[in-house]
């Protein structure tokens, strides 16, 4: 069969991609699809061929997956937040399972390690603790927020995420609100002219506590004053600040913040310990299944009270401070000195004295910690970016000799290659664990714990 662009096939869905497009064959050439199910039998109109797999576009379902379910959201099609609110929550932790599984097999030549089930959530909704909400217009010039349509950044007027807090459509509502009745111009990419870019609102699940940051393109916001005292009318806003992005940038916040009101933080916990989280502090979106997730590294670590720990990549020291209630010393390492900052003031919010923090690059840091003041550790636990740890990070973790090693990866794909490294150089990996800190979404965490070898020669 030659396939040709803008032929109408008709196709039975068999797999999922890494992306959560639906994956057919038409005489083994694989095609990709959008907004199908395993299961689906669709008809769908080929957009782009390559010499070996092709995409896709759903035109009909002809006979639906026994697992495809109607989304909730009306959106979810267009919007690129969701990729798989078309399936049962019950298949997307199947689908999460076999995706980490498939990466430590076909990457990390992992054949005999066994994934365990996905740990998912009673209710996969109103999970996100962040809402990072782009500001513009229509064709029509109407002034618009919501999320970006998948890989481009036209915004889809969104009122309410169904996976962020109800809090966010009244706030939005009162910020559109105000630009129109003070004339003041959202950003505008193509142009970058107008001054409102984004608006960040965080909430803290324990305290009930509310964040509100203004993203502009300028260094003074018309009035600030007059939409501080609307958006402290809203139930739980205890912090309002504006954050200065002048650049033309994909990134959202730029480094200079400027605080309107309240103490430019608001505080959250997870299990005992308490967070303060600024605008551009990293903490997870998903507070529930977080403490599961730091609560899972914790019993990994198999801490007695006397282990030396070196946190890696530690952010604000979320999983660092975990740690110190049953280690006898941790010490984290992060390259954003402001969080460096946001963990030494966690440690003492919390009265924990055995933690302390280093900035800088951890593929640095810990080398020179090794080489200039011999640091051991007893236990590794490393939480890299979505890249993995660098080969030479790796080597130095090695050489260390740690009895145990735990992995947290927020991308599957680079953990089973760091894994087949730390495999091959003495170390076994006994347990990997999901967990679903982002349902309706591909996305999925693991914890992994590595064990050194007690017949390493090395």
């Amino acid at each position: 069969m030659e396939l040709q662009k803008n032929d109408l096939v008709t196709v039975k869905i068999e797999d999922m991609s890494h992306d959560g497009e639906g994956v057919g064959k038409l005489e083994g050439f694989p095609l990709f699809v959008k907004d199908t199910v395993i299961g689906d039998v669709a008809e769908v109109k080929i957009l782009k061929l390559k010499k070996n797999y092709g995409y896709a576009r759903l035109t009909e379902l002809k006979e639906p997956s026994p697992d495809r379910v109607e989304p909730p959201c009306p959106l979810s099609r267009r919007c690129g937040g969701c990729q798989l609110q078309a399936m049962s929550y019950e298949k997307q932790l199947e689908f999460k399972r076999n995706k980490v599984q498939n990466h430590l097999s076909r990457i990390g030549g992992l054949t005999d390690v066994v994934v365990l089930p996905v740990i998912g959530m009673e209710s996969p909704w109103r999970y996100r603790n962040k809402a990072q909400i782009p500001v513009g217009y229509d064709r029509e010039g109407r002034l618009i927020s919501g999320f970006y349509a998948g890989r481009t950044h036209a915004i889809i007027d969104q009122e309410d995420c169904l996976l962020g807090n109800e809090k966010n459509s009244r706030i939005m509502e009162i910020v559109k609100g105000f630009l129109k009745e003070n004339k003041i111009a959202a950003y505008q990419e193509e142009s970058h002219k107008g001054l409102l870019r984004h608006v960040l609102i965080r909430t803290a699940a324990a305290t009930g506590e509310v964040m509100v940051c203004l993203v502009i393109n300028g260094k003074k916001f018309p009035q600030a004053e007059k939409l501080t005292e609307a958006l402290k009318v809203v139930p739980g806003v205890t912090s309002i600040s504006l954050n200065v992005n002048m650049e033309r940038t994909n990134v959202i916040l730029g480094k200079e913040q400027i605080n309107l009101y309240g103490p430019g933080y608001i505080t959250d916990k997870i299990g005992e310990i308490s967070y303060r989280i600024s605008p551009q502090s990293f903490f997870q979106v998903n507070p529930a299944q977080t403490r599961i997730l730091y609560e899972t590294a914790l019993e990994y670590a198999q801490l007695t009270g006397l282990e030396q720990v070196w946190d890696l990549y530690c952010g604000t020291g979320t999983i660092s401070l975990f740690l110190a209630q049953k280690a006898d010393f941790v010490r984290g390492v992060e390259i954003v000195p402001a969080a460096v900052e946001n963990a030494r003031d966690n440690a003492e919010l919390n009265g924990i004295k055995n933690a302390e923090f280093f900035t800088g690059r951890a593929e640095e840091v810990l080398p020179r910690m090794v080489r200039e003041n011999q640091a051991k550790a007893d236990v590794i636990v490393v939480d890299p970016p979505r890249k993995g740890c660098e080969e030479s990070l790796l080597e130095t973790m090695v050489n260390m000799e740690p009895e145990r090693i735990v992995y947290v990866s927020c991308d599957s794909a680079t953990l089973a290659r760091d894994l087949k490294y730390l495999s091959a150089k003495g170390y076994a990996v006994e347990r990997v664990q999901p967990v679903d800190m982002f349902p309706m979404t591909v996305g999925v965490e693991v914890v992994c714990l590595l064990s050194k070898l007690k017949s390493d020669k090395r």
